[in-house]
């Protein structure tokens, strides 16, 4: 078994995927031409966004990402060699301040940022690097 992609049903996918170029630098691998469903370049896995109603064609109920309220049980982590930098520079292009980085006692720095969704972001150096 492989994780192949994490995937995030969100409002507006165009405006989820330009964020993340912007504020975490990532490049986008694919945008379906609906603009319904787009994956960004992470690495071996993808992290991929879907329109919510697409929740609903799959049979699925989902509660919504909204900014404002609390974030859902899961987060979205971003490793990086400088998450101070990476902190600031989300920030600045409209990420939400949740957490500044901070070391952690197992040898990580972590920050935390919402997205424009209101889901949470973790921003982190590689574990024992910190």
């Amino acid at each position: 078994m492989q994780l192949g992609y994490a995937l995030v049903y969100v409002a507006d996918v165009a405006a989820t995927v330009d964020f993340y170029e912007r504020a975490f630098g990532l490049a986008r691998r694919f945008v379906h031409e609906s603009g319904s469903y787009a994956e960004m370049e992470t690495g071996a896995t993808a992290l991929a966004f879907a329109a919510e109603a697409l929740a609903a064609t799959h049979g699925l109920s989902i509660r919504h990402n909204r900014p404002g309220q609390p974030a859902a049980a899961f987060e979205l982590c971003l490793v990086c060699d400088s998450p101070e930098q990476a902190y600031d520079h989300a920030v600045a292009a409209g990420a939400t301040a949740l957490k500044p980085v901070e070391q952690k006692p197992w040898g990580q720095k972590v920050g935390y940022v919402g997205d424009l969704n209101g889901c949470l972001v973790e921003l982190c150096s590689p574990v024992g690097s910190g």
